[in-house]
């Protein structure tokens, strides 16, 4: 352990208040255990949970209030005025433009990124080839994220989508109460909370482009930390920075907003090569767009930047105004 880190008082992380925030927080304390034992427990640690805009508002979609920043503003300001150390989010909720001052200082290895189906009653039992198959023609599906919506009705016209929002648990509970016939949530999130068995139809990425970072946890810290950055590049899982780099490359140059529906997905082979696939529709499905690229994993942010501007040339232009 770098000896610039012994404190008198434990160092406070920041997250979020939902159940899945604080198993990724504790995640993230158990894997810097893992490589410092001197670093367990609550001596040096101390969990932070704050609330945010994006928690607390829960009656109108994330474009209508300010967009996804809004899962970080407050951690964000935590950590600027010296509330808390370290920053735990999902990648996918953290703006590709950080506020001046904040770097992501790591990320750790990534979780399945796909998306699930779970069902209702009203669903038929899931088809081998058909991943939309269960879902009865009109079938409402709750779900708040445009970019699954964009993909689920360029699929399945005939569907209805109704926004709902809320963490894991809520959505399930509403889903149980009949207000959607199905619901699409992140496969990770389910498994981190041991409920995989909800995910009735996982979907393939080429398929159901996921959001860019998903599946994976970030880490933020303040610029001038220097000693907590030694501490977590040490704990980096490289090939999720690698796919994180693209994805998030890929979602900047789109410029991307809650409004636009826009996925990434990147994956890094053996051999070095990395492959990424891009997205971009109009939140109907009545326009959609997908690309594919390939090259080595060390010129991800180029390939990201590069597969962001081929969709944005070829995207008609109503879909990033």
């Amino acid at each position: 352990m770098n000896t610039r880190l012994a404190r008198a008082a434990p160092l406070r992380v920041g997250t979020r208040a939902s159940p899945l925030a604080l198993w990724q927080a504790r995640h993230f304390l158990g894997v810097v255990g893992g490589f410092c034992p001197l670093l367990r427990g609550d001596v040096f640690f101390e969990e932070c949970a704050l609330s945010t805009a994006g928690d607390r508002i829960l009656d109108r979609r994330l474009a209508e209030i300010g967009g996804k920043g809004l899962f970080a503003k407050e951690i964000h300001e935590a950590l600027l005025d010296g509330r808390v150390d370290f920053a735990v989010h999902s990648l996918k909720d953290l703006e590709t433009e950080l506020p001046p001052g904040i770097v992501l200082a790591a990320v750790l290895r990534r979780e399945d990124p796909r998306d699930a189906i779970v069902l209702g009653p009203r669903c038929r039992a899931p088809a081998p080839r058909d991943p939309y198959a269960a879902l009865p023609r009109g079938a409402v599906v709750g779900t708040s994220s445009l970019r699954r919506q964009a993909q689920l009705l360029h699929a399945r016209p005939d569907l209805r989508v109704r926004s709902i929002r809320g963490n894991v648990q809520t959505r399930l509970r509403r889903l149980e109460e009949g207000e959607c016939d199905a619901t699409l949530l992140a496969l990770a999130g389910l498994k981190r909370l041991d409920l995989a068995m909800a995910a009735g139809v996982v979907l393939d990425p080429e398929e159901m482009v996921p959001a860019a970072g998903q599946g994976i946890v970030g880490i933020t810290v303040r610029e001038r930390d220097t000693a907590l950055r030694e501490l977590l590049s040490a704990i980096e899982d490289r090939t999720a920075r690698l796919a994180a780099t693209a994805e998030r490359a890929l979602l900047a140059a789109l410029d991307g907003s809650c409004r636009t529906p826009v996925g990434g997905h990147a994956r890094v082979l053996m051999d070095g090569t990395l492959h990424l696939t891009g997205l971009i529709a109009r939140p109907d499905g009545s326009c959609l767009l997908r690309r594919r690229v390939s090259g080595p994993a060390e010129e991800a942010e180029r390939m990201g930047r590069e597969l962001g501007a081929a969709l944005r040339r070829d995207a008609p232009a109503d879909i990033l105004c």
